[in-house]
């Protein structure tokens, strides 16, 4: 964590760099010359790369907690199911000595497997072999198509995978779409849809009455119901066969930062920009079954910017339950603009984290930063927005499934890769989001 520490440090020395041009022009009375500037820019771009690095180090660190929590539990329940097997063969059974030591000596099988099985070469051979045979299975086929060639060298090839290989698919996946950290993900691997009674309006205020009189009725109160409807996401390339079979890259990795890494990104341009017809429906997109306009804020920003106090409007527009839990989600553009806005003192609006742990804010609250949120600044246009992601809900009927084809492309020498997974997802609760955009 010191490296962590250090370059957070650096980072924040800049911050303070740039405050003091700033404060020396504005005391001058002056706009900066060519080589203020220049050396204003530099900045900028030396501080985006110390936050990357940042960002890219805090990561690790999650994940690495992560695998070592996922190691944890494994370990845990390997050591109940060691206990339990251990104390039947310690009761009083009805059973010959011989019997009970082959138990033991299963038992001791069992572990070693466990423990040393999928790190031997022997299972990396297996599991490469495993590559070039395939699985004889046609089903789901998706219509997109992409052939990979040996004689090319910036294309590659997909694989069925063992069970662990499958789960850090999947963790991909969560790491990327930052959405998913927040979300409340629930599996629906028994239903055609995931459906949420809601109450849309609480009963109207009481009446004061008189002791012997019960009020008016209530026409207030109504329910209604949230479905989510698990729609398909799904990829297929063909390999040359060649390329599998000779190739000495390291073809689990290469699926697994690839194929990942396209299946999250379009889950999180969805989960943003999702139109809601046959995919989810996102935040940015205004709709009754969603966020309708009236949590849209531009009151304090311009047809062209976005301005302080157009983000204490958008800020105070959430309750305080929400806020507590709320978090800025804006393209690097707006962030870009965002951490030049100063208050009335002159103090930025944005702020650094200074400790490890500490994770940089806008008006006191944490942001994200998604290549999928609009940049785009122009009058009535959305330009970010301040979400409690507990409310939005993601559905996944199924994790990622991959399958192999290797009978269908035969005469071209080719193997077929299919990956498939299903998911919805939609803010179920409109005010737990608030929309910034221009006037």
């Amino acid at each position: 964590m010191e490296k962590l520490q250090e370059l957070i440090d650096k980072r924040q020395a800049l911050v303070v760099e740039q405050q003091g041009m700033l404060d020396t022009a504005e005391k001058e009375g002056r706009a900066f010359d060519a080589s203020e500037q220049e050396k204003y820019d530099k900045i900028d771009k030396d501080f985006d790369g110390l936050t990357d690095q940042i960002s890219e180090i805090r990561s690790e660190a999650d994940l690495a907690a992560k695998i070592a929590q996922d190691h944890a539990s494994r370990q845990e329940k390997l050591e109940q199911r060691k206990a339990f097997l251990e104390q039947s063969i310690k009761e009083p059974l009805k059973v010959s000595p011989k019997v009970a030591e082959k138990a033991r000596e299963h038992i001791e099988s069992e572990n070693r497997m466990f423990r040393d099985y999928r790190a031997t070469e022997a299972y990396s051979d297996f599991f490469r072999d495993y590559l070039r045979t395939g699985i004889r299975d046609m089903r789901d086929m998706p219509k997109e198509v992409r052939d990979l060639q040996m004689d090319v060298d910036t294309k590659g090839g997909y694989l069925v995978a063992p069970e662990q290989f499958v789960n850090m698919l999947i963790k991909n996946v969560d790491n990327r779409v930052f959405v998913r950290q927040y979300a409340t993900v629930i599996p629906v691997p028994n239903a055609v849809s995931l459906g949420a009674p809601a109450l849309d309006n609480d009963p109207a205020d009481p009446d004061w009455t008189a002791e012997l009189k019960v009020g008016s009725e209530d026409s207030t109160m109504d329910f209604d119901k949230r479905n989510l409807y698990p729609h398909p996401l799904a990829k297929y390339i063909k390999v040359s066969n060649d390329l599998l079979m000779i190739s000495a890259m390291n073809v689990e990795a290469l699926v697994n930062q690839r194929l990942g890494y396209k299946f999250a990104v379009t889950e999180e341009n969805a989960f943003l920009n999702g139109t809601g017809a046959n995919q989810p429906l996102g935040i940015f997109t205004a709709s009754a079954q969603g966020i309708n306009t009236g949590r849209d804020v531009s009151t304090g920003n311009t047809n062209t910017a976005i301005k302080g106090d157009g983000l204490i409007e958008a800020k105070y527009t959430l309750k305080p339950q929400h806020r507590g839990m709320a978090r800025w989600i804006f393209h690097r553009d707006a962030i870009k603009n965002i951490r030049k806005l100063k208050d009335g003192a002159g103090d930025y609006l944005w702020r650094a984290g200074i400790a490890n742990g500490a994770p940089d804010t806008i008006l006191d609250l944490p942001f994200d930063e998604s290549e999928y949120a609009p940049n785009t600044f122009t009058s009535g246009l959305y330009v970010g927005a301040l979400c409690n992601w507990e409310y939005f809900w993601v559905a996944d009927a199924y994790d990622m499934t991959i399958k192999v084809v290797d009978q269908l492309y035969a005469p071209t020498n080719q193997t077929a890769y299919f990956a498939r997974k299903k998911t919805d997802g939609m803010p179920v609760l409109e005010e737990a989001f608030v929309r910034v955009t221009l006037t």
